[in-house]
């Protein structure tokens, strides 16, 4: 079972949610392992995204939204409501028009975990590292984010509502 007492005391401190975000980050680092880590939000009834938290801000910054990538990964990912993996960077090229950015960061794999509220999808934890890292035993070991991330959610969400981020 993950340790979750890192995450837990980040999000009692100050500087949310970017703490929250950052400890985050660092169970995924303990429990699956990333190189490039990014969060986006997901309105599925507006068909938008918005990434809100990137440990590589100069190649993947917080900014604004964009609209839904819609291939398979979407039906997989928001519709399906299941953590896609792709494990080659042509698998990823299927999927995101970024690829050869997501390749120059030395990433070729991915998985893309569904964070889920009250039925909905309402974010993904995105998490890359080389060729054929995420194995089926990291893909479930991914299972033990969903509650962090929604964690992590609620938080950012409940700051933004109040105008503090």
């Amino acid at each position: 079972m993950p340790d979750y007492q890192n995450f837990v005391a980040a999000v009692e401190e100050n500087g949310q949610p970017r703490k929250a975000f950052a400890a985050l980050e660092e169970l995924t680092r303990e429990i699956v392992g990333v190189k490039l880590f990014t969060i986006m939000t997901s309105d599925t009834r507006e068909r938008i995204s918005e990434r809100v938290y990137s440990n590589m801000p100069n190649a993947y910054p917080v900014s604004g939204t964009k609209p839904y990538n819609e291939t398979h990964w979407s039906d997989i990912t928001l519709k399906q409501k299941r953590t896609f993996v792709a494990n080659t960077i042509d698998d990823i090229a299927q999927v995101f028009d970024d690829h050869e950015l997501i390749k120059s960061l030395g990433c070729e794999s991915v998985i893309n975990v569904p964070i889920i509220l009250d039925g909905a999808v309402i974010g993904t934890i995105n998490c890359l590292h080389e060729e054929g890292f995420y194995t089926e035993d990291r893909v479930r070991a991914a299972d033990a984010l969903k509650l962090p991330g929604a964690v992590c959610m609620l938080l950012h969400d409940k700051i933004r509502e109040a105008g503090r981020s």
